[in-house]
């Protein structure tokens, strides 16, 4: 059956008008992105299909160009209209941060940050620089590494600290093997940023490691 001989309150558009996109199921938000499935399977049900082979949503935004563009109903101009809304997604978490007052809590930096470098197939350092009201003055990715490791140098987020003038970081980098638990080296990363960001009077504020489920934040556990 199409989905036009539904009765209306089941159609994925009519349902969302009526009752706001949180009232939808991941499946039925991507019908609406897909906006056509294929001969003999609606949208949603190739929507459903694309969601158990791929692992979910998030998967499926992580998924690469060719991975994606082999599944059944797809292709790259879905591919790139599919990126085209994962970036304004992250462009406008950014937004969020820099409209604001200040960060009131680890809560709107956190969600950025896993934004920016969750799905990351390779080490990434990351650094917000703040004023001192906690007013957001940039976003910088500033090392990349192998998918063991990146090589952060204390040095240059000093003098990208003082390029901004900011009073306070807070610093992130993800752990590509999903694994969120910070290693000897990145407590001891951490200690030697602190430290360095201390003889500039600039205050570390929180490290976050990112993997997958819980973020890991040092300055909750303690170690700040």
């Amino acid at each position: 059956m199409a989905i036009t001989d539904w009765p209306a309150s089941e159609r994925p558009r009519e349902k969302l008008a009526e009752r706001g996109p949180e009232a939808l199921s991941d499946a039925e938000l991507l019908a609406i992105f897909l906006r056509t499935g294929k001969p003999g399977v609606s949208a949603v049900s190739l929507a459903r299909e694309l969601l158990e082979a791929f692992g979910g949503l998030r998967a499926l935004l992580a998924a690469g160009e060719a991975a994606f563009c082999a599944a059944p109903g797809l292709g790259p101009a879905k591919y790139r209209q599919l990126q085209a809304v994962a970036e304004m997604t992250r462009r406008y978490l950014g937004e969020e941060l820099v409209r604001g007052e200040a960060i009131e809590s680890a809560t709107a930096a956190r969600d950025y940050l896993i934004a920016r470098l969750r799905d990351r197939e390779r080490e990434v350092f990351a650094a917000l620089f703040l004023d001192t009201r906690h007013r957001v003055l940039g976003f910088e990715e500033l090392f990349a590494g192998t998918i063991d490791g990146a090589s952060v140098h204390p040095r240059e987020v000093v003098r990208r600290a003082l390029h901004h003038n900011a009073a306070a970081l807070i610093v992130a980098h993800n752990h590509p093997s999903g694994v969120a638990e910070p290693s000897a080296a990145d407590a001891s990363l951490t200690r030697r940023l602190r430290q360095a960001l201390d003889l500039v009077e600039v205050r570390l504020l929180d490290h976050f490691v990112i993997g997958e489920g819980p973020v890991v934040s040092f300055a909750e556990r303690g170690e700040l």
